[in-house]
């Protein structure tokens, strides 16, 4: 039987990868990875999503997508009632705030990305880049976690843009900074099959951009994403938790 690792991650991004036309709002591209240990992610986080959904819609069958509870949107039009909007969003920060796991986040900001490079890398390559290369070495320092394969699974995004991306990430599992090959494996899964893991990913990715753009904005959400990070041993998480590029 194949040996697997102790962990799994899940990726998912905020933001347009595309340099073409750079949206003034929002110039950056992130692409967060969140990394849960199995035991914890099956016993504790999965339930607790479950029960959460339970408590706000009834059944477990609604995704949870960030933009869609920004905007009330589909199932999420219980949230223009402002009181269960403010009971909703305590205890889905509550939710990310006791779930455990380590944060590893790439940030492409375009507009510089285009001042400084004249024929730059596309966003997402880069960002997966960096991604996979600290994901790597954040399992590497774990013991437990070099006892096999680690699967990542990604949001799926269209034929087109899957087999990109796999092309892509194994690229990237070949050649890279740390000078190894990555012991990883992509799985690529659809929105609707919902996933815990992938939901969790998509709620973190925008708070991420929110904040870099504006740093001194109230961001109650990355207050709380924050403490998640992957840190050196002097508790710093820019470079290693969170790669802003260029």
């Amino acid at each position: 039987m194949e040996c697997f690792d102790d962990y799994i991650v899940y990726v998912d991004e905020s933001g347009d990868h595309g340099l073409e036309s750079i949206d003034k709002n929002y110039p950056v591209f992130v692409l967060a990875f969140c990394i849960f240990k199995k035991n914890s992610y099956a016993e504790c986080i999965a339930p607790n999503i479950v029960k959460f959904k339970f408590k706000y819609f009834g059944h477990d069958q609604v995704v949870l997508h960030e933009r869609d509870i920004r905007k009330s949107k589909d199932c999420f039009r219980i949230l223009q009632n402002s009181q269960i909007r403010q009971s909703f969003m305590a205890d889905l920060n509550t939710l990310v705030e006791t779930c455990e796991f380590v944060l590893i986040a790439s940030a492409i900001d375009k507009k510089r990305l285009l001042d400084r490079y004249s024929f730059p890398n596309n966003p997402y390559d880069i960002a997966l880049t960096f991604g996979l290369e600290r994901v790597f070495l954040f399992l590497q320092s774990n013991v437990k976690s070099e006892t096999g394969k680690t699967h990542l699974v990604f949001e799926s995004r269209g034929r087109k843009e899957d087999k990109d991306l796999e092309l892509e990430f194994r690229r990237v599992c070949s050649r890279n900074a740390t000078g190894k090959a990555l012991p990883f494996e992509i799985i690529l899964a659809d929105k609707k099959t919902n996933s815990a893991g992938l939901q969790l990913a998509d709620l973190i990715a925008r708070p991420i951009g929110r904040h870099i753009l504006k740093p001194k904005q109230e961001n109650r959400a990355y207050d709380v994403i924050k403490k998640k990070f992957n840190c050196n041993q002097r508790g710093d998480f820019l470079g290693w938790g969170l790669k802003v590029f260029p």
